[in-house]
């Protein structure tokens, strides 16, 4: 089984991805794992990506997708994959569509994970994290019980990501629908596309998705 996960920044595909994983014992497959396997295995891929990276550029599609290509040939992957952060764009997606089918694999499911764009800006612009033992919070959603004290360890020490701002979450957005968004016709033209209301409380979200798997596993 064969999943592809996406939805804008903030949106929470990588918790919906562990969730799967964990459920149906798939491999979670995203750009920056695959990036990191390559680096830590020191292939010509991972070197070149990495001195790419190094100098501050993007790592190329076709050097992602040929990674990616390798990384569905290792054999915990025979199971299946959740795709997450590839594909982006419908190139991607025609390139990952001709992948699939030389090593005789196809996409069962391609999810969007559905939410709006003030509650993104929210979720990502409100996060920030303890220093000393890392747990996270939410000045929206959940801020410390007590007003800048830590909840588990008692620290009085927060950090936040310097892109988590209001103009970086905005810039992020107007890419993803310039750029993945057209996805969500791409797939549904191939009958594979499905979408979530992400404003659902996690385990809802997580049952919707489990829904859809289950019902279309027999149809």
């Amino acid at each position: 089984m064969n999943i592809v996960l996406f939805g804008p920044p903030g949106c929470g595909k990588g918790t919906q991805a562990q969730l799967l994983k964990e459920k149906y014992g798939l491999i979670h497959l995203s750009t920056g794992e695959v990036l990191r396997h390559e680096q830590a295995m020191k292939t010509e891929l991972g070197l070149e990506s990495k001195r790419l990276m190094e100098k501050g550029l993007f790592v190329p599609d076709d050097l992602i997708l040929e990674m990616v290509s390798n990384t569905l040939d290792r054999p915990e992957c025979l199971v299946g994959v959740i795709f997450d952060g590839v594909p982006r764009t419908i190139y991607q997606a025609e390139a990952l569509e001709r992948i699939l089918s030389g090593k005789k694999k196809s996409l069962d499911y391609v999810i969007e994970i559905l939410i709006d764009d003030a509650v993104l800006e929210k979720r990502i612009t409100g996060r920030f994290t303890c220093k000393g033992c890392g747990a996270g919070y939410n000045d929206f959603s959940k801020p410390t019980k007590e007003k800048g004290i830590c909840d588990v360890c008692g620290s009085i020490e927060f950090v936040r990501r310097a892109d988590d701002t209001a103009e970086t979450v905005k810039q992020r957005l107007r890419m993803y629908y310039e750029q993945t968004r057209p996805l969500t016709e791409y797939y549904r033209k191939k009958g594979l596309y499905e979408s979530v209301d992400g404003l659902l409380d996690v385990g809802e979200v997580a049952q919707v998705i489990n829904s859809v798997i289950e019902k279309r596993k027999y149809t």
